[in-house]
């Protein structure tokens, strides 16, 4: 059996390059994580100005209430033109 022989030297480079390695694995995921940070406040910020939108758009329905006595005046009125309609078209296109 062999005996490789190893010196206080040997064992420092040894930590040295283990911490090398774990440093750059600990600055990778530090970037990963500013970029998911990024993306995330982009996301944030999409998501703030889109729901800005929607509540200029939901400040308009109260007005909605206004349409439906409207929508039943335009019915009625669809009605009597159906009948002066039906009126006028009475004995058209009877073949005889």
């Amino acid at each position: 059996m062999t005996v490789i022989a190893t010196s206080a030297h040997t064992y420092w480079a040894i930590a040295l390059i283990i911490g090398l390695a774990a440093a750059l694995v600990v600055a990778g995921l530090l970037v990963l994580l500013v970029q998911a940070v990024g993306s995330i406040e982009k996301s944030v910020d999409n998501l703030l100005g889109t729901a800005g939108q929607v509540a200029a758009n939901t400040g308009y329905i109260p007005q909605l209430e206004a349409t439906a006595p409207v929508l039943g005046k335009i019915v009625d009125e669809a009605v009597v033109q159906d009948g002066y309609m039906n009126a006028l078209t009475d004995g058209f296109g009877d073949a005889a």
